[in-house]
């Protein structure tokens, strides 16, 4: 596997590929970034994987600075799971000035939800996204559906400035209790780790809630967000949206397609979750 810092280096080592698949990640990987990486490499003739914590993405508050860094781990799994190039820029590499320039993704996909609960959290993954892909120059890149609302905001972008990516969806890794692989359940503490199941279970109920023909969203929705605050999480929302827009389904034309998303703290660790169905 090839590491490339800056750039001029990683174009150089790109010229001569026709097919990048690219996996964007901010690192400390797990099983479901590495489900990523394989995905990719049957869709590209190199496989390209980037680490890098971006700071666009983080309000004030938020974790930049703590944010688990595992070079070494990250590297090794990334070889094993078959990556052809690594790009991972300094922050004078990929920002050599002040980014300025920012894309602003639609308020009506990216002000709801996650958006909503971290104000300017999808101007910096947009921003950081549409940057890495001017540097790779993919034709494929494979995004995690755990993050939901993230992977419709970055598909939207690609249709409205007709970039020729392909962008795929990779499914949802998890523990064998349900739990949804992510690199921040390394904050859980034991107890916290065995309680956190609870937020698939929440959406799950949801779902099937809405299967068996319930359609009053407002209270559906908060009972399942007073049902998990009574376990001591703080629930930022429960809901269930329409898969495509995440608008709120309409009770007289519900849509087949939905989605039951989820975003709580469980202590000090912010988890967030989503679960597909039909009606």
């Amino acid at each position: 596997m090839h590491i490339a810092h800056t750039i001029a280096e990683l174009r150089a080592r790109l010229a001569p590929y026709q097919r990048p698949a690219f996996v964007p990640t901010m690192g400390n990987l797990h099983e479901g970034h590495l489900s990523l990486v394989r995905q990719a490499r049957e869709r590209g003739d190199v496989t390209v994987a980037s680490i890098f914590v971006n700071r666009l993405q983080f309000l004030p508050h938020e974790d930049f600075d703590s944010y688990p860094r595992t070079w070494e781990r990250d590297c090794a799994q990334l070889r094993e799971a078959g990556c052809d190039v690594l790009f991972a820029p300094r922050e004078h590499d990929l920002y050599p000035q002040p980014q300025t320039f920012k894309v602003t993704p639609d308020p009506a996909l990216a002000d709801l939800l996650e958006g909503h609960f971290r104000p300017g959290f999808f101007t910096g993954v947009c921003t950081v996204v549409l940057k890495l892909f001017a540097c790779v120059q993919p034709r494929v890149a494979v995004f995690g559906q755990k993050d939901y609302q993230q992977l419709q905001v970055i598909r939207r972008m690609v249709e409205q400035f007709a970039l020729p990516i392909e962008i795929v969806a990779g499914a949802t890794q998890r523990a064998d209790d349900g739990l949804a692989l992510s690199s921040r359940n390394g904050y859980l503490s034991e107890a916290e780790r065995a309680e956190s199941t609870a937020l698939s279970h929440a959406l799950q109920t949801l779902a099937q809630a809405v299967q068996q023909g319930r359609r009053d969203w407002p209270a559906l929705e908060a009972e399942a967000t007073a049902a998990l605050a009574a376990r001591g999480w703080q629930p930022d929302y429960l809901t269930v949206r329409c898969r495509d827009t995440l608008l709120p389904p309409q009770e007289a034309d519900t849509p087949h397609e939905l989605v039951a998303l989820g975003a709580a703290k469980l202590g000090r660790t912010r988890l967030i979750d989503n679960l597909g169905f039909v009606r």
